[in-house]
């Protein structure tokens, strides 16, 4: 079933989020095989995503297969991609409400802050500007997997 009308963060308080599972699995979605790399490698130094399964995709039109096929507790995706960029990955994402509940967040090198308003309109529940730390990308996923504060 798929919903008509825009996100709205209110809609996210009826379909809370898992609790954190050491056993996830992660959708990484960047049109840079390196870049995919980089985020896993630095999840994967990580003692606690020692069993997490990644799982990648070069575009939205990829995530979105992976997505319908597959069950993903945690999405990071990057903004400028061919095919079906970010933005529109997690509008589509939004507008469903499959997946109202994953946790979204953005991993871009678009750092102005109208692009950020943009993007958390769309539904992500973090942004990030790359380049990306480790302990920065640690901290986002900590807050977007702790559920509402």
């Amino acid at each position: 079933m798929t919903l008509r009308r825009p996100f709205s963060g209110a809609s996210l308080a009826k379909f809370p989020r898992p609790p954190y599972n050491p056993a996830m699995t992660v959708l990484i979605v960047d049109d840079s095989r390196i870049m995919r790399k980089i985020i896993k490698n630095s999840l994967v130094a990580t003692k606690r995503f020692a069993e997490v399964e990644f799982v990648d995709a070069s575009d939205g039109v990829e995530a979105l297969q992976v997505l319908e096929t597959i069950p993903v507790e945690l999405l990071l995706v990057d903004w400028n991609m061919p095919r079906l960029n970010g933005l529109e990955l997690v509008k589509k994402l939004r507008s469903d409400i499959r997946f109202l509940g994953l946790p979204i967040i953005m991993i871009t090198s678009e750092a102005a802050k109208y692009n950020v308003i943009e993007a958390v309109k769309a539904g992500v529940n973090d942004y990030l500007i790359k380049p990306v730390s480790e302990k920065g990308l640690m901290e986002k996923i900590d807050r977007v997997l702790s559920g509402p504060s």
